[in-house]
């Protein structure tokens, strides 16, 4: 049984969470919150939890035995993270493993002292949860997903499956990216070198979504980057299935997205991130601070292609990816 699905049987013994309670727990137990920025019914988005309460497990750390786990998620609405953020830290957690960049600025606005670790979170500084990567400095640390200098890669790749393409959608939605211009301005800063002309594409809704995929077939030169963005998380399927049905070439920032159908992922295992996160919260409940915990960059990526949606696309995927490939989805 590989990982990924040793991960998925875990979803039988019950991490999807119960209700909060305002009780406290049982002598003995630690109180963690968890803020997931995913739908709770996203079978992806719980084998990333899956992967961090294994890991808690295995260092010493069991639900119902001595620990209570809180758990609330905001499915890519940013309006949901501050009630939710308030909610959790009513509970007076001994820490928080935070999801995505608008969650920890809801929590971050709560509480100055509460430990929080959070995950999936791409610009850290410039979010200003942390002072340097080195020194967090504060009550918050935690691990990068994607660093600016990936959208190089993804318009490189894209450029590489699909030469014809000469524009170049970037598409997030703004309230759940509001790093964006982090990658923006080094997609601006090269897009003339790889031929194609940057297009930032915001989307708040499954129209928005539609309308840009259609207005980027239209005429059939134009290719899609998807923005690392809790919404866009949400919506995968979805424009996966758009990109589909109007030959848009598109790349993805997580290989569970070729694995659904998209053409090309590039990026982190996010199970693996969730899973390092752990050792924090652990090294936190037994008396670490934060801010001697410096925020971890990746340092792993995985390539991911679909040859059966690169069929269907009419492309052909050249040599020079396969033989880098991680993962080759026929």
């Amino acid at each position: 049984m590989n990982k990924r699905h040793a991960l998925r049987a875990l979803l039988t013994l019950g991490i999807a969470g119960s209700p909060l309670t305002r009780a406290q727990p049982p002598p003995g137990q630690r109180r963690v919150g968890v803020l997931m920025g995913y739908a709770e019914d996203d079978p992806e988005a719980q084998v990333r939890l899956a992967a961090f309460k294994q890991r808690l497990a295995a260092l010493g750390w069991v639900e119902g035995r001595n620990l209570t786990l809180d758990l609330l998620w905001t499915a890519g609405d940013a309006d949901r993270a501050t009630p939710f953020a308030k909610q959790l830290l009513a509970l007076k957690p001994d820490v928080i493993l935070s999801n995505t960049t608008p969650n920890t600025t809801a929590l971050q606005r709560e509480t100055s002292t509460i430990p929080i670790v959070f995950t999936a979170v791409s610009d850290p500084i410039g979010s200003g949860f942390v002072k340097t990567l080195a020194r967090p400095g504060g009550n918050i640390t935690g691990f990068i997903n994607l660093e600016a200098s990936l959208i190089e890669k993804w318009l490189e790749l894209l450029k590489e499956i699909a030469p014809r393409v000469k524009r170049v959608a970037v598409m997030y939605n703004p309230k759940t990216a509001p790093y964006a211009d982090y990658y923006l301005q080094r997609f601006n800063g090269v897009a003339s070198t790889f031929g194609v002309t940057a297009i930032p594409a915001t989307v708040s809704n499954a129209a928005d979504i539609e309308k840009v995929i259609t207005t980027l077939a239209r005429p059939a030169d134009g290719g899609l980057i998807m923005l690392t963005d809790s919404f866009m998380t949400v919506q995968r399927k979805a424009v996966i299935a758009l990109a589909a049905r109007h030959k848009v070439p598109a790349i993805y920032y997580a290989g569970v997205m070729a694995e659904e159908g998209g053409l090309i992922a590039y990026g982190i295992n996010y199970a693996d991130m969730f899973r390092n996160a752990a050792p924090y919260v652990d090294r936190i409940l037994r008396g670490a601070k934060p801010a001697d915990l410096p925020v971890q960059q990746p340092t792993l990526y995985k390539l991911a292609v679909n040859l059966k949606t690169a069929k269907a696309l009419g492309l052909t995927v050249p040599h020079s990816i396969l033989v880098r490939a991680d993962q080759v989805i026929e």
